[in-house]
């Protein structure tokens, strides 16, 4: 199982796996929410108010032969200067001549397979057997977009500039991404590939810089609305991001969900301005400032806990306590210090926040650079019409209780799906240790360190030791994923993870759980707690 709302089925090839994908999704299967093909599994992410994980899982045997027919897609000729800085160490590998690697190159037929990593980047397969060649070493900290690259039995294009560990061939041109195209990936599941020498000079394709926008936001969850008033930054937090809802059903592009990391302080602070709940908000870290110019609204705050006061233009000052809704005139600020607990404060206000959408989100994607980008200092925000609001507003003054740099905090953890990589020391261990938050953490995961066993004196590093090494083959993540890289550290996967990944997962945070793993600010520790797998784990086939 992948989490307590995801099962990880696991096949024997690729092939079959690919067939399991097209089968499940042609079923129209009740309660799944996203299909997530990967090199030898299928990720299925499901509501379980909707179907209970035995009813699922007898639908996915039922349903598990697809049709070969439907692999069948359309065709793209992808020019590519073959001059990339591992050509030659890869043809070392792979036993050839690096001009008889680019010529079987050229001439193979690639199909990808699935997507994942980053929005666009497709994983291709071809009728050639000899491309089976192992990931760099050491990953470069900056791939750019547009090389082209090998790994296993796959090729890829990195659609933009990102870490990465496959040997890179060479180059295109090519544009992987485009919001403006529909689909917006060149390479979907199913795409037929040709690579065409590109020519010495010039590029065969231009490379589009443009962005799809969709409407300014749905404050209302009803019509779009034009901007009747806009926050501008007088003082910028470290981060200060719009969020809503996200962008689920894309995982097939390699687009997460993202969306607001507290899910939780997004609903608390729609529902205290009246909004709908899936408005777009502001999501920041750290102290801020922020002035208002627009007609008569309401703003709240929620998430972490400290002080924010409301300042009239005379300079009248109110303090403002989280989940009240408080009125907002033309000319206010609004100002807030570094939280005392928790790290993510939620701004809401009526209306809600208006920007850009990509994929019909306004969310900040950080990992796939997707949505507005981070909002800087003299930025103007814009904020829909108070009147397009459907709801009254509705006080929510329960504190949370959430943690401070230096408390703990316990998390429910399902072990799996790949726990039975790790050796029974490790499965201990994540559960007998605490694990410190470092620093390093952001949206994309929180980055843990091992100390002290509960209640005792013994301190110290721990790390996650494996029982299999290797290669894992790339296959989906959710949110709340451990994944352990060769370090043995944990990486808790939050909003803004990847799709897919290739180091084991050991186990997942319980749903319930995520908005609080959010909230956890560097220095707060964790004490994992096992739950109960809900079903034994089994190879669907």
């Amino acid at each position: 199982m992948a989490s307590d709302r995801g099962i990880l089925a696991e096949f024997a090839d690729l092939a079959t796996a690919v067939r399991a994908h097209r089968g499940w999704a042609a079923a129209g299967i009740e309660g799944v929410r996203e299909l997530i093909p990967a090199a030898r599994t299928v990720l299925v992410r499901f509501d379980p108010a909707l179907v209970s994980r035995a009813e699922l899982e007898r639908r996915l045997g039922d349903a598990v032969d697809g049709d070969d027919a439907a692999a069948e897609g359309p065709e793209v000729r992808i020019p590519v200067h073959y001059d990339g800085d591992d050509l030659a160490e890869a043809a070392d590998l792979l036993g050839v001549s690096a001009e008889e690697l680019v010529r079987r190159h050229l001439a193979a037929e690639w199909r990808v397979a699935f997507s994942g990593f980053a929005p666009g980047f497709g994983y291709a397969v071809s009728n050639d057997p000899l491309f089976a060649v192992p990931r760099r070493a050491t990953p470069r900290t900056g791939v750019p977009a547009g090389a082209v690259g090998l790994a296993g039995e796959f090729t890829g294009v990195y659609p933009r500039e990102s870490p990465g560990g496959w040997q890179l061939i060479g180059r295109t041109d090519a544009v992987m991404w485009d919001p403006d195209r529909d689909p917006p990936a060149l390479l979907v599941p199913g795409t037929r590939i040709r690579f065409e020498r590109a020519p010495a000079r010039g590029s065969a394709v231009r490379r589009s810089s443009s962005v799809r926008t969709g409407p300014a936001g749905r404050p209302g969850g009803g019509e779009a609305t034009e901007a009747v008033g806009a926050f501008t930054v007088i003082r910028p937090p470290l981060q200060l991001l719009i969020q809503d809802r996200g962008r689920p059903g894309y995982a097939s592009l390699g687009v997460s969900v993202s969306g607001a990391a507290d899910r939780t302080a997004l609903r608390d602070a729609n529902r205290a301005v009246g909004n709908a709940p899936g408005a777009a908000v502001l999501e920041a870290i750290g102290a801020g400032m922020l002035r208002y110019r627009g007609p008569a609204s309401v703003i709240a705050f929620t998430g972490a806990e400290g002080e924010a006061w409301r300042i009239r233009p005379d300079g009248d000052e109110q303090e403002m306590v989280a989940g009240i809704p408080y009125a907002l005139g033309d000319g206010d600020a609004i100002e807030w210090e570094a939280p005392e607990r928790g790290l993510r404060r939620v701004i809401g206000v009526r209306g809600g926040i208006l920007a850009p959408t990509v994929l019909g989100s306004a969310a900040s994607d950080t990992l796939a650079d997707l949505g507005p980008a981070p909002v800087r200092a003299d930025d103007a925000i814009a904020v829909g019409d108070p009147a397009a609001a459907p709801h009254p507003v509705q006080p929510d003054p329960l504190p949370r209780m959430l943690p401070a740099s230096g408390e703990v905090v316990e998390l429910e953890v399902v072990l799996g799906p790949r726990d039975d990589w790790f050796t029974p020391e490790a499965c201990r261990a994540l559960a007998e240790r605490e694990w410190e938050v470092t620093p390093r953490s952001d949206r994309v995961g929180l980055r843990l360190h091992g100390s002290g066993l509960h209640g005792s004196g013994l301190h110290g590093p721990a790390r996650l030791e494996r029982a299999v090494e290797g290669e894992l083959p790339s296959e989906g993540m959710v949110t709340g994923a451990l994944q352990v890289p060769p370090d043995g550290q944990p990486v808790l996967f939050l909003a803004d993870h990847p799709v897919t990944g290739g180091y084991p997962v050991i186990g997942c945070v319980a749903d319930g759980d995520l908005d609080l793993a959010a909230q956890l600010p560097p220095g707060a520790r964790i004490r994992f707690r096992i739950a109960p797998a809900p079903s034994a784990r089994h190879p669907v086939a």
